[in-house]
């Protein structure tokens, strides 16, 4: 079977018409509809429903073009692995990551990386963490940065770090702040020294990422285990924007350490520990069926030896 037939029918399935997929694949349309005729009377079944304005697979076509995207991305990784033993690291890398995790994480990192390979061209996918882990499995990202836990079976991770959270306020009391706090942010000595556990905020507005953002999980998954559940002010697709947010009053969030500002004077707003000493761990993703290619596996040592 010509290899090419995948290509077209993975083609007609991602785009549902015959002449998008004929155009993309750069062939006539009839020939289009030609080869796939030829190949479904090879097979013996239809693979698609000729529907008015859109083209749907059977459920022989979905089957086909499932098993068809897999061959392909079979055939790709072993011309990139055959490619990478003739030549070395050079080519493409591509790395997704939310913006904030992205960059505080990877400045140093891509620097590093691009004079040990400057023959290297990376290409940085800035999405939501679902965005990101659909992206990573299809093996159209090579490698992305990501909060654990990560649920998709196509994927595996390695370890980067673990780092604590915190509860960030604004620095002066707000209507909306339970007695005890108010209390302990009149005494300054008291407020650096406390930790509280998160129920204390049952009842105050929280600011939080919006759906899709791992981190929003996150903090959910921590007020879930302090037995409520948040009342969300504002959502927002920027942990620092959610920081500036509770530090002009407008509700509280959480933060990991990577984004803790350390200078009390340039902010508008506080930390406070948590008495669960909650945390978060980022990890390298990547589609653990198909090859890791030498581009992406230099990425991961270049990190554990700065780490």
């Amino acid at each position: 079977m010509d290899m090419r037939l995948f290509e077209y029918a993975l083609e007609i399935y991602k785009t549902k018409s015959f002449t998008k997929a004929a155009s993309h694949l750069h062939i006539a349309q009839p020939s289009l509809s030609k080869q796939i005729a030829k190949l479904e009377q090879e097979l013996g079944v239809y693979l698609f429903d000729r529907k008015p304005g859109t083209v749907e697979p059977t459920l022989d076509g979905l089957r086909f073009v499932k098993q068809a995207e897999k061959i392909l991305q079979m055939r790709d990784d072993l011309r990139r692995e055959i490619l990478e033993r003739k030549e070395g690291i050079r080519g493409e890398l591509k790395i997704g990551s939310t913006a904030i995790t992205g960059g505080h994480i990877l400045p140093s990192l891509l620097r590093t990386y691009q004079e040990q390979y400057p023959n290297v061209c990376i290409q940085l996918i800035e999405e939501a963490t679902e965005r990101l882990i659909d992206l990573t499995a299809r093996g159209l990202v090579d490698i992305s940065i990501l909060s654990l836990p990560i649920e998709d079976s196509r994927l595996t991770t390695k370890t980067m770090l673990t780092e604590p959270l915190y509860l960030v306020l604004p620095k002066e009391p707000k209507q909306w702040m339970p007695e005890k706090l108010k209390h302990i942010m009149s005494s300054p000595k008291l407020f650096e020294q406390i930790a509280l556990p998160i129920e204390d905020f049952s009842h105050c507005p929280f600011i939080l990422l919006k759906q899709g953002y791992g981190f929003r999980r996150t903090v959910l998954e921590l007020c879930a285990r302090g037995r409520f559940e948040p009342q969300i002010t504002y959502e927002t697709s920027s942990i620092e924007t959610a920081q500036s947010l509770a530090g002009h009053g407008l509700g509280l969030t959480v933060v990991p350490e990577m984004i803790v500002r350390r200078d009390p004077q340039q902010t508008s707003f506080t930390y406070i520990k948590l008495d669960s000493n909650p945390t978060r761990t980022l990890a390298f993703t990547y589609n653990k069926e198909r090859y890791l290619s030498m581009n992406a596996r230099a990425l991961i040592e270049i990190y554990e030896k700065q780490s």
